[in-house]
């Protein structure tokens, strides 16, 4: 479904990817794992077309990225965001449905608010949430209504940015058999990054390892602990010796 061929990326003199290839199957959800800094998000964007890379190809289901009429090609897609990134002057249902009241995915607002209350309930949220505005949330009902507004318009292609940052050990959890629940039952296709290796391991079906700008590893997450790379090795467990230089 998606595909990274040679994918380069400088921000001036600071080269951020410097050759990712990189396959995500149809269906299988892809976990993109690796430090603060090394292009996780870089590499998401430059799929989404907010950024262009300078060297390499992109295909979706494919289509050239780069060349893809961009209402029908983002249709495609749902996020949910790292922060949420809810929009404080609308209302949880009017956020849920926000990409079902205008363009090319618009509907009639009664429709678009019985299906933000349907995928409200789909996330464990009650009907009378949906008046609420987003500062009468806590963070995990925030994150719960991020992840039914990405689930919304019936996505082939689900990414999810750092989806647990913030929560607590227990509300992590939750989000992430929920992600992992939608995701198997929408049948979709999802790329993931993240550096919390509780969600790699709930919601991969493979893993992808990027360091210095490449992908070093990837494979699927049962063999995450029998790797025998060491970039990879160092990570998961967190051991300040090895090739990952710490930041100092």
């Amino acid at each position: 479904m998606i595909t990274l061929e040679n994918v380069h990326k400088s921000f001036g003199p600071k080269q951020v990817l410097r050759g990712v290839d990189l396959t995500i199957p149809k269906g299988e959800s892809m976990v993109i794992i690796g430090g603060s800094g090394t292009g996780k998000s870089v590499a998401l964007k430059c799929v989404l077309g907010l950024i262009t890379p300078d060297q390499g190809r992109i295909l979706v289901d494919g289509q050239d990225a780069a060349r893809a009429e961009r209402d029908a090609f983002l249709a495609r897609f749902g996020m949910l965001f790292q922060g949420g990134a809810l929009f404080d002057s609308l209302s949880v249902w009017q956020n849920v449905a926000f990409r079902l009241l205008r363009g090319s995915l618009k509907r009639p607002k009664a429709e678009a608010r019985e299906i933000a209350i349907e995928k409200l309930r789909r996330v464990g949220l009650t009907p009378d949430v949906a008046d609420l505005f987003p500062s009468e949330l806590s963070g995990g009902m925030q994150k719960r209504v991020g992840l039914a507004r990405a689930i919304a318009a019936e996505p082939e292609i689900i990414f999810f940015d750092e989806p647990t940052t913030g929560l607590d050990p227990i509300m992590s959890g939750v989000i992430n058999d929920l992600i992992r629940e939608i995701v198997v039952e929408m049948g979709a296709t999802a790329m993931t990054i993240t550096h919390d290796m509780t969600s790699v391991r709930a919601i991969a079906d493979k893993v992808a390892m990027l360091h210095d700008g490449v992908i070093k590893w990837t494979g699927p997450v049962a063999q995450l602990d029998s790797s025998g790379d060491p970039h990879l090795d160092q990570f998961i467990h967190g051991r300040a010796e090895g090739p990952i230089a710490a930041v100092r």
